[in-house]
């Protein structure tokens, strides 16, 4: 019998305590479960699923009730139920806790590792106490076994992890009849940091550091989501100002790179003349992030309690000047992609992701508002200052290329007005608060935030020293990359470039 809210099946669990602003609480294996069956019948929302030695975790979007919560499992002997079963978007999440912690999902029927491609030198990194031997397997890694397909005239089309540009990383396997794809299976993972690893220990400005690192194009929004979630912890009220021009650098972000963005799928359906004055516009924009400041893709400009630096004494001036001049040329070749009869060809019709797989698996940004997934963090469950402000979040329904387009040049034109919003409302103090002093318990916060691709999700926990002890950070692209194996089947192979820029999904922010 369906519950009436996610809290009411959650209020038997005791919270955790100085887990904030949502409460973690601890809950049984029967009940993990239960939580997993509402899951895979669409009921709430996965926004994470992680690790520790001797837990696991996830957190829950209850989107209905507009209420978040953070679970968590005693996993006993280094086990622990497998959600999978019920909910298969937890598949590759379980086998990266497998890889990182050595703690072993039951039930999950695919055996084969994700991040570790047996090259490390060591296995379960982050299993407690640490790995004191290195893997001594010996010889060459075992082969990835891909899934096999069945039928007449198969081919198979391996390309990657090496690709004929400057892009990150990805294998990706094609099984094909002619030039119709039948199958397509990824294999990631090539740029695994061990950010984790590396967070465990750090105080909290090298970990806003590397926060900020985790996918380079998105570092604003992960420095963020990283500072409010401190911030959540510590119980620190951050600056006026600098929760304004927090949010102009994350507008900033967005236009930026849905501009190039925009650019980069043309140019995969040989429209360069587009390509090249997308990346002319996006080129003025950074210019100016470093004119105003300081950094060209804002690196290191959010920390906890606010933000390194105010705007350049002209800052306002020169970012009124961009946003008219973006606008008008944005306008410009938006009108030029529109009445683009052979661009429109390429992109109309063309690997349509259906709404109920966007829904399933929570995917959130362009690629679920295209396939009229609306979720956006900016609202829901929202954060300052976006209350303040007036925007609206696009949302379309077809789900194909073009759709992905739209979204991301309405955006663009959402996310100018923001920038005006935010110059004309930005009111005067300071742009940091000081960070108290180490607690006398561990304190655990948890943020989510509206990056350019989608949610981006961070839980951190502060030890007694004032330190880092784990910090879980998730990239949107953990819930973009399988529908891209989706959307490509019934699609003919040259369209897979157009469909991968399409969704543009971050290799380093999923490889951690």
């Amino acid at each position: 019998m369906p519950t009436s809210s996610l809290a009411d099946l959650l209020s038997q669990c005791a919270p955790v305590a100085h887990h904030r602003p949502w409460p973690r609480r601890t809950m049984s294996p029967d009940l993990w479960l239960r939580v997993a069956e509402e899951l895979g019948g669409g009921r709430w929302t996965l926004l994470g699923l992680w690790g520790e030695p001797a837990h696991v975790h996830m957190a829950l979007l209850d989107e209905e009730e507009r209420s978040l919560q953070v679970l968590s499992l005693d996993c006993h002997e280094g086990r622990f139920p497998s959600i999978t079963p019920a909910f298969p978007p937890a598949n590759r999440l379980e086998r990266t806790i497998r890889d990182l912690f050595g703690l072993q999902p039951d039930g999950l029927a695919d055996e084969r590792s994700w991040l570790d491609h047996g090259r490390w030198g060591t296995r379960v990194p982050l299993a407690q106490p640490r790995p004191t031997e290195p893997d001594t397997a010996g010889g060459a890694p075992a082969a990835y076994r891909f899934l096999p397909a069945e039928g007449e005239s198969l081919h198979e089309i391996p390309v990657g992890p090496v690709h004929a540009g400057i892009i990150e990383p990805g294998h990706f396997r094609f099984r094909a009849n002619g030039e119709a794809v039948v199958r397509l299976e990824q294999r990631l993972g090539y740029v695994h940091k061990g950010i984790e690893g590396l967070l465990r220990g750090a105080d909290l400005a090298h970990g806003a550091r590397l926060a900020g690192r985790v996918s380079g194009d998105s570092t604003v929004a992960y420095a963020l989501a990283f500072a409010r979630a401190a911030e959540a912890a510590l119980q620190v009220t951050v600056p006026d100002r600098a929760v304004w021009i927090r949010a102009l650098l994350a507008e900033l972000e967005r236009v930026a790179n849905h501009i190039g963005d925009i650019g980069a799928i043309c140019n995969d359906a040989a429209f360069a003349i587009l390509h090249a004055n997308c990346s002319m516009l996006r080129e003025q924009i950074l210019r100016a992030n470093a004119e105003v400041f300081g950094h060209r893709l804002l690196m290191e400009r959010v920390m906890a309690g606010g933000v390194a630096v105010d705007l350049a004494p002209d800052g306002v001036r020169r970012l009124r000047e961009l946003v008219a001049g973006v606008r008008q040329r944005f306008g410009e070749l938006v009108n030029v992609y529109d009445n683009s009869p052979s661009m429109l060809e390429r992109a109309v019709g063309t690997g349509i992701l259906r709404p109920p797989l966007a829904r399933l698996f929570g995917c959130g940004g362009y690629v679920g508002r295209a396939s009229l997934r609306g979720f956006d963090a900016r609202t829901m469950p929202g954060y300052p200052p976006y209350d303040r402000l007036s925007f609206e979040v696009p949302v379309l329904n077809s789900g194909d290329v073009n759709a992905r387009v739209w979204v991301r040049i309405k955006e663009v034109e959402q996310s100018l007005g923001l920038i005006e919003q935010l110059l004309d409302g930005l009111p005067p103090g300071a742009v940091r608060a000081e960070l108290p002093p180490a607690a006398e318990v561990p304190l655990e916060g948890a943020a989510l935030v509206e990056g350019f691709r989608g949610d981006v999700f961070v839980w951190l926990r502060i030890g007694v020293d004032g330190r880092i002890d784990r910090c879980h950070l998730r990239d949107p692209s953990w819930f973009q990359w399988p529908l891209l194996e989706a959307v490509i089947e019934g699609n003919i192979v040259a369209d897979f470039p157009l469909c991968n820029k399409s969704f543009n999904c971050s290799y380093s922010g999923h490889d951690l």
